[in-house]
């Protein structure tokens, strides 16, 4: 069976509970037409790159399963159809990445993990800076 990941965003003003209940419907649209959830995670609520229907923030939640091409159809007439639902995307993958994913992983470090950002180095002498009136008045000026 071919294999496939789907991510959906949830409105941000929806309960954890309700985002779960969303994630538990899209399992059961798969299972009953003879697919498997492989692994389901949930991203959080996260801020967007631009506003989507008044919302700034969204709830993220990605499915990786494997089922016929019949079932993402099915998903996706089910997931268009949900008001509760802001975007969706489903592809085909090659493989399911094993353990968690790039964005769980991303969560997980810290900046202890990033290390030391080592010496800056000299920054060398700071000049004048006109804007901010640190120049001296010039002495042409100086007569008026």
């Amino acid at each position: 069976m071919p294999l496939y990941e789907h991510v959906f965003i949830a409105r941000q003003d929806l309960a954890q509970a309700q985002v779960d209940a969303l994630a538990e419907t899209a399992t059961k649209i798969i299972e009953d037409n003879g697919g498997k959830v492989v692994k389901t995670e949930t991203w959080g609520l996260r801020s967007m790159a631009y506003r989507i229907a008044k919302n700034r923030k969204g709830h993220y939640v990605m499915l990786d399963f494997e089922a016929p091409a019949g079932v993402v159809a099915e998903l996706e007439r089910q997931t268009q159809i949900n008001e509760d639902v802001i975007r969706y995307m489903t592809l085909k993958v090659e493989e399911h990445e094993s353990g968690p994913s790039a964005m769980m992983r991303r969560n997980e470090r810290s900046e202890r993990d990033r290390g030391d950002r080592g010496d800056r180095g000299d920054r060398g002498p700071r000049g004048d800076r006109p804007d901010r009136g640190d120049r001296a008045p010039r002495p042409d000026f100086a007569d008026a």
